[in-house]
């Protein structure tokens, strides 16, 4: 932090500082990504953030408009860097975010305002406010390509098997995982998990997984689904394929995904299993499948079990607090709000914002407070970086 400040405060030490900010000192511009065609709602917009500083700054925080009609993401950490201008040192800013419009229509992003703090010829500081001109742009309706609006920029859909599924042991189970990874998407975005049928075998699904990795070009969000699959004959069953579709944004075209099909089988037959109908047949496959599930999800827990911080966007509580926001349901709010102060301590902020919860909710002839506000309180994450 004591280097961030020097080299912000030294690093255009050859430019003339004075109490008056000219025109061309200070710059900040939101430029939305250039495309040849207006995007869909749902699908990702990038934006970027930029700004040019040459002056002195001893303290500078980014402050972001409401950004209604978005649901967004930042993609990774604020960036500061150095160019030169006619042999003098300039101080850039950037910040790359997602944006994902919820509605068709005229949208405007707002304007960013950069609070800074300046320092003159005397070496005296004094605030200044450098606000962006607000970005207007049209969203088109999301094409009507099956029952899940599932926009990407990239898709990649991978198989795997814990071991092979034609060659298992006497009682053994395996392990189905597939990974989806899309590309310019939210995680709520991917279809839900489907239902994997297998006429002869015994299927049991284990709960869905979804994370998101952030990256300059936006972010790539990831779903498991997982099964555990047993012959349930003694002998082979038959998974059934899956299908779903997805809209490739780079494309502009709908896509399906096919799972294929999969033979199950034991290497060889098991012994002393009764034939299908027979008495104690169901319970004999079934035995053996709680002890092939319990071992796997131990072994699935303890290899999945890993530190990484979700970010606000992909968590569900923080989506259901918005959601209600919109809707103007404080008592869904209050539910989400609780859930998400218990789950991440919650700052002061939120539990002021509880509190009016509660005021207008359970108290006497209080007054209805707006959604919105209460709500920014609830998600605030602001923090203020010196310089």
């Amino acid at each position: 932090m004591k280097a961030l400040v020097a080299w912000l405060m030294l690093g255009g030490a050859a430019l003339a500082q004075s109490a008056e900010v000219r025109p061309g000192d200070i710059e900040l511009t939101v430029t939305v990504e250039e495309r040849d065609t207006a995007p869909f709602a749902g699908e990702m917009v990038l934006v970027t953030i930029h700004g040019i500083y040459r002056r002195h700054i001893a303290r500078e925080k980014l402050e972001q408009p409401e950004l209604d009609g978005f649901a967004w993401m930042q993609l990774g950490e604020d960036y500061w860097y150095e160019t030169r201008e006619r042999g003098q040192p300039v101080k850039n800013f950037r910040r790359r975010m997602a944006l994902f419009p919820e509605a068709a229509g005229a949208l405007e992003i707002g304007a960013f305002t950069h609070h800074l703090t300046l320092i003159d010829e005397n070496d005296d500081w004094f605030d200044h406010d450098l606000a962006s001109a607000p970005v207007r742009f049209n969203v088109e309706p999301a094409p009507e390509v099956g029952d899940w609006w599932f926009p990407a920029r990239r898709l990649q859909v991978s198989d795997s098997w814990s071991n092979a599924p034609d060659q298992l042991a006497e009682g053994e189970g395996v392990l189905r995982i597939v990974r989806v990874a899309a590309m310019g998407t939210a995680p709520q975005m991917i279809p839900p998990m489907p239902e994997l049928r297998s006429p002869s075998g015994l299927v049991f699904a284990h709960p869905e997984q979804r994370l998101v990795e952030l990256s300059p070009e936006g972010p790539v969000s990831i779903a498991f689904w997982r099964w555990t699959i047993q012959p349930g004959n003694g002998v082979s069953a038959i998974t059934e394929p899956m299908e779903f579709a997805w809209y490739d944004t780079e494309a502009r075209m709908a896509r399906q995904v096919r799972i294929g099909a999969q033979r199950v089988a034991y290497a060889a037959p098991v012994r002393g299993v009764p034939p299908p109908g027979a008495p104690g047949a169901e319970r004999s496959g079934l035995a053996g499948l709680v002890l092939a599930v319990s071992a796997l999800t131990a072994l699935v827990t303890l290899l999945w079990k890993r530190s990484w911080a979700r970010p606000g966007f992909a968590d569900p509580l923080r989506w259901r607090i918005r959601r209600a926001a919109r809707a103007g349901d404080l008592a869904a709010m209050r539910r989400a709000g609780a859930a998400l102060i218990q789950q991440d301590g919650g700052s002061a902020q939120a539990r002021d914002a509880m509190a009016r919860l509660d005021e207008a909710l359970f108290g006497k002839g209080g007054a209805r407070p707006e959604a919105r506000p209460i709500a920014r309180a609830l998600l605030a994450r602001q923090t203020e970086t010196l310089g």
